[in-house]
Parts: C-alpha cells; structure tokens; sequence
C-alpha cells in the first residue's frame, strides 16, 4: 500500500506540475519534453533509481507494462481518429495506401536489417525485433501535432498525415509482429498457415469488420439520441472513452486485435455522430488519454533493462541512431510523389523524421515478452524506444519551429515573386 501511495503522489504530482505549465514546457523548456519527463521520474523512483517502487512488488511488470500500454495506445487511436476530418481516408485513399503498405513493410525491413547487421541477432529474430519498433506511435506523434505550435508552424495536411498513419499503423503493424512469432514458434508451414488464416482473415479482418460496425452504430445512436433530447452533457462526455474501452475488451475476447478495431470504430463513429458533439468528445478523449500517458511512460522508466543496454556496447548505440535516421525518412521522400500532403523535400524530411517509436512498440514488445520469453527481444526493443522519447522530445520544438519558418520564407518569397511579376507586368 504504502509503494502504491508513492505513486499516486509521484505521478499525480508530475501530472499535476507538467498539465500547469505544458505550454510553458514546450516554448522554453523544450529540451525536457512532457514523456521524457515522466521517464526520468521512472528511473528515479523505480529499481534503477532509489528503489521506492518495484512493479515487481504489485505483479508481473511485463504484464501490468502490456496492458497500461493496450489501454493507452487504444485511447490515442480513438483520439487520432476522432481529431481527423470526417472524410480523410475517402479522400486521401493513394496516400494512406501507400503509407500503411508498401510505406510499413519498408520501415520494417530497414529496421530489421539494421537490427540483423549491428547487433548479430539472427534473422527471424531481426525481423520480429524490426516489426515491433515499426509502427508510429499515435502518443508521441500526437504530442507534436496537437497544440498551439503545432497548429502555428505545421500545416493541417502533414498534421493529417501524420494523425492518420500513427493511428492506422498501430494495429496494421500486429500481422508483421506475428509472422516472425510464429516462425519461432512453428514450423514455417504450420507458421504461415496460422498467420495467413487466423492473423490476417481472423484477427485482423474482424477487427475491422467489428471495430467498423461497433464505431458506426455507436455513432447513428448518439446522433440519434442528439435529435430526440436523450442525452445529457455529463453522460455524452464519456461516450467515446467507454467505446474505446468496450471495444479494446470486447474485440480482444474475440481473439482480434483490438487496437486496430478501436481506431476503425472512431473513424466509423466520426463518420455519424453529430459533429459538434464529436468536438467536445475529442477534447474529453485527449485530456483522459493525458492521464494514462504519464503513467505508462513512468512505469516504463522504472522497467528499463540498462544492464542489457550496457551489454549491447557501441552496437546497441548505432543501431538506436541508424533506426531513428534511416527506418522513416527514405520511405517518406520516396514515396513523396504518391502522397499529395507532402509537397516537396522539406516535407518529406519533416514528415520522415516525427514518426516516433513508443507506446505502440512498447506493447508489441511486452507481447513479445510474453508469448516468447526472449530477454534480447525486450532489450534492443527498449532501447529504440527510450532513444525515440529522448530524441525526438528534444527536437520537436526547434525543428517544428524550424519547418514552419521556412514554410513562411518560401511563402513570403514566392508573394513577392508574384507581385513584382504583376508589377512588371501592368507597367509593360
């Protein structure tokens, strides 16, 4: 009782002292973002720190980290799908297929090659550690594009872009982080015929399928109840929070993946619910999705396996860097000329570089953990991950500022193009 006391007033306090001052945080104190702070309070007060607090105390850490993280990185994909336009993947079909595609199995394939050459780990094992950190994590991607730097220096459509794919890829990526498991598991025959029958047709389809059909009537009733006076403020606000987790449970007792199922039930349930009741929704969903963030990356801190990373030496150092470097940015300028939001290089870089690895990898990796046992798995795994909240908390300010003020400069100089150009023109 007494660690569980200890938590509540750590975290709470960190919550607490980080919601007063977030903007604060993010314009001046931009070296010390908000995950990475509640990673450095886990080191402190966790086993690799003081000791005040061992999850180990409260039950199987890789199983309380598994399921903080499938509650939270459901919550951000119903935020991300409730925060884009109602028809953004209609509309934006090419772009979204050729990021979700051919996009994810080129970051997975880089990443797993790193992992394969650097650290000498063999192949399939490579391939599962590089399908774990492929996916972009809606928690972090959503802590760049949310806020009022955000909507002041990035552009609606790469803050679409990026919203989108963070909260698509979460659930797409389980096929890719299941096939390598299988073969570890199974013989390739028996493997392929499991992930082909029951990863992709059953728990991926249905998901789809459910996730769609759970988001839409949903949807219809809360519409429905709008028109007819059945709903009240306070019982409306939680409308969107219980779905996540109804769908994250029900979805997950069917065998599927529920991640996947609840972003597609947002995009369904934004698709029919009235609009201006979807607005104050997302407001509730992001401010609760806030409060299970801290918490998941404070016990991540307090999990962290640094004796691994140790071990790992300068190898484990170059491949956290070659994977924050090479595993987005190519896949993003080469396939710039498919996605319409990315106009040119500089949105590519930008849009290749703020793919961050988190929450979404940090539940592949406790699923890995817990199907395989494999200690090796979870510590390259956290290692990436660590390295992307260190990293990319760091530069989120400065390069956003960075990427807006040259947007503005090339703007400012095509204007005065324009108008010597009319200029020169009315005087001839």
């Amino acid at each position: 009782m007494q660690e569980l006391n200890i938590a509540f007033v750590t975290i709470g306090g960190l919550t607490l002292v980080l919601s007063l001052v977030a903007g604060f945080m993010r314009s001046k104190v931009y070296f010390l973002s908000e995950p990475m702070a509640a990673v450095l309070l886990g080191i402190l007060i966790g086993p690799p720190g003081l000791g005040l607090i061992r999850l180990s105390g409260w039950a199987d850490p890789f199983t309380i980290l598994e399921q903080f993280a499938r509650l939270t990185v459901g919550l951000a994909v119903m935020a991300a799908a409730l925060r884009l336009p109602q028809r953004y993947f209609r509309d934006h079909v090419r772009s979204m297929a050729a990021v979700l595609v051919p996009g994810m199995i080129g970051m997975w394939l880089v990443s797993s090659g790193l992992v394969y050459l650097l650290v000498d780990a063999p192949l399939w094992i490579a391939l599962l550690i590089g399908a774990i950190v492929t996916p972009t994590d809606p928690v972090l991607a959503g802590t760049i594009v949310t806020g009022d730097m955000a909507t002041q220096y990035i552009p609606s459509p790469i803050r679409n872009l990026l919203t989108g794919e963070s909260g698509a890829n979460d659930g797409l990526a389980y096929p890719i982080v299941f096939l390598p498991m299988l073969v570890l598991q199974h013989s390739p025959e028996r493997a392929l015929t499991d992930w082909l029958l029951s990863t992709l047709l059953w728990e991926v389809g249905a998901a789809i399928l459910v996730g769609a059909v759970i988001g839409a009537a949903a949807g219809w009733i809360e519409s429905e109840s709008r028109t007819h006076d059945f709903l009240e403020e306070t019982s409306l606000l939680s409308v969107t929070v219980a779905l996540t987790v109804a769908v994250l449970g029900g979805v997950k007792l069917l065998g599927s993946d529920g991640i996947l199922a609840a972003f597609v039930a947002g995009l369904l349930f934004n698709q029919f619910a009235d609009a201006t009741d979807e607005a104050d929704e997302q407001k509730v969903q992001e401010t609760v999705l806030r409060l299970f963030t801290f918490p998941i990356f404070v016990f991540f801190g307090m999990a962290l396996p640094i004796d691994q990373w140790v071990s790992l030496g300068w190898a484990g150092v170059a491949l956290a860097a070659g994977i924050l470097l090479f595993r987005r940015a190519p896949m993003m300028v080469v396939f710039r000329q498919t996605v319409p939001s990315v106009e040119d290089d500089r949105d590519a870089l930008f849009a290749g570089w703020f793919g961050p690895i988190g929450i979404a990898a940090l539940f592949y990796a406790t699923v890995a953990h817990r199907i395989l046992g494999n200690e090796f798995v979870w510590g390259v795994a956290s290692l990436v991950i660590a390295s992307s909240v260190l990293i990319h908390g760091i530069t989120a300010t400065p390069f956003t500022k960075l990427y807006g003020s040259v947007i503005d400069r090339v703007q400012s100089e095509s204007s005065d193009g324009t108008d010597q150009s009319s200029v020169f023109t009315d005087g001839g």
